[in-house]
């Protein structure tokens, strides 16, 4: 019987506790999209494991009992994204090689070790980019007499945060369709995994196979 141990992080306590669309509901559903439709069957969960704490902190007491877990019973580590594990590539690379454990990401199904790196290296690349692109960017309007602060800019930092949020969505949809369709799923059977898994489209409503169509097709309608 496949055995898999369940590892969730959130970064702040209000994610932690509420779980409402604010994280862990969200990392959940991943993880049940990948047990229902990727996982060998029968399987067993043998514990799932929370941390509330950021991605760069690697002490995180959690994440040391799922590995353990894991590394006792042989079980496979399962989290919904890669970035729940570390943000850091070292840590990524540090488990990758320790032989007693082996660990999925359920919205990379069918990725391997390699492309996990891969995608671990690229990912803090574009994170420390965007950090240098923020403060060049609030160094200059600095310069040019803009003042930061104030209701202003509480209301555009909450509409890139509503962006953001929007973005992660689409991008988490997309991990799920994606590998469904190249493993010959038809539209009506993802559209039947989304619904199965509770996770309604952007206006809130039911998958259906127009729906998962327009998720796959390119923005430009290419």
């Amino acid at each position: 019987m496949q055995e898999y141990v369940i590892y969730r992080r959130v970064s702040t306590k209000e994610q932690g506790k509420s779980g409402l669309g604010l994280g862990l509901e969200a990392q959940q559903r991943d993880i049940d999209l990948y047990l229902q439709n990727y996982s060998d069957v029968p399987f067993e969960i043998l514990g799932t494991f929370t941390d509330v704490l950021s991605g760069g902190n690697n002490d995180r007491p959690e994440l040391a009992k799922a590995m353990e877990l894991a590394r006792k019973t042989g079980a496979e580590l399962l989290v919904s994204k890669l970035d729940r594990l570390s943000r850091k590539v070292s840590f990524i690379e540090q488990l990758m090689e320790d032989k007693r454990i082996t660990f999925l990401v359920a919205s990379m199904p069918t990725a391997d070790a390699f492309q996990l790196h891969i995608y671990a290296a690229l990912a803090g690349q574009e994170r420390r980019f965007i950090s240098l692109r923020t403060k060049a960017a609030l160094k200059e309007a600095k310069a040019c007499g803009v003042k930061l602060g104030g209701l202003r800019d509480k209301t555009m930092k909450r509409n890139e945060v509503v962006k953001a949020n929007v973005n992660d969505r689409a991008e988490r949809i997309r991990a799920i369709i994606m590998p469904m369709r190249d493993s010959k799923k038809t539209v009506r059977d993802i559209a039947a995994a989304l619904n199965a898994a509770n996770d309604q489209t952007a206006r809130c409503g039911v998958w259906g196979p127009s729906t998962v169509k327009a998720t796959i097709r390119p923005p430009n309608g290419g």
